[in-house]
Formats: C-alpha cells, structure tokens, sequence
C-alpha cells in the first residue's frame, strides 16, 4: 500500500495536478468514476453480471482501478489509512448486523 501511495503522490506532482486534489474534489471524482464502473452493469440481469466477457471485464478491471486511485488519493490527502478503515467498519458492522440475526437477509439494520 505505501508504494502504492507513493506512486500517486509522484505521478500528481510530476504533473502539478495537487493543486487540484482538494478532499471535496477527489471525493466528487471518486463518486464519478463509481458511476462509471455502475455503467458497465446497467442494464444487465442478475445471470449476466455473473458471466462477463472479457471485453467488459477489462473496461470494469480499468474503472476498479479508477475508484481505487481516487480513493486513496482521498485517504492520504486526510490522512486516513485505508485498510484500518475498512477493519474498523468491519467491526463497526458486527455490532451493527449480528450473524444470527441478519443471515439470509439484506435488511438494513433500522429494520431488524
């Protein structure tokens, strides 16, 4: 993940684009190419979205790729790590949706 982090921060600077990575517009970007990796399922059945051709699964590879810069763009720049995050929410959910209550079942957690 560090080198991963470093490698944006040098391609940013290499093209003086930092001044443009502000959280509000890193988090628009984010939220841009989410809908663009949305996109490529629109339209699709369940079925189908399970059974991509490679055509598609590339274009999705290159927009995962895209959410992700942006997101850890977004983190670094609020100098959140990522992974601890994520763990953090992980738990956050446990509390939130017990195995027991919630198997088999998408409620949201305000319906169990």
């Amino acid at each position: 993940m560090k080198e991963l982090i470093q490698e944006l921060r040098n391609f940013a600077e290499e093209r003086d684009w930092n001044q443009f990575h502000s959280p509000k517009n890193l988090s628009i970007a984010l939220t841009v190419e989410t809908a663009e990796l949305l996109e490529e399922f629109q339209w699709l059945t369940e079925e189908q979205s399970r059974k991509l051709d490679q055509d598609r699964l590339n274009r999705i590879k290159d927009e995962i790729g895209d959410v992700m810069i942006y997101l850890i763009l977004l983190s670094d720049h609020l100098s959140i790590d990522p992974i601890s995050a994520a763990f953090e929410k992980i738990e956050k959910n446990r509390e939130k949706y017990p195995a027991q209550k919630v198997r088999g079942t998408a409620k949201k957690y305000t319906e169990l």
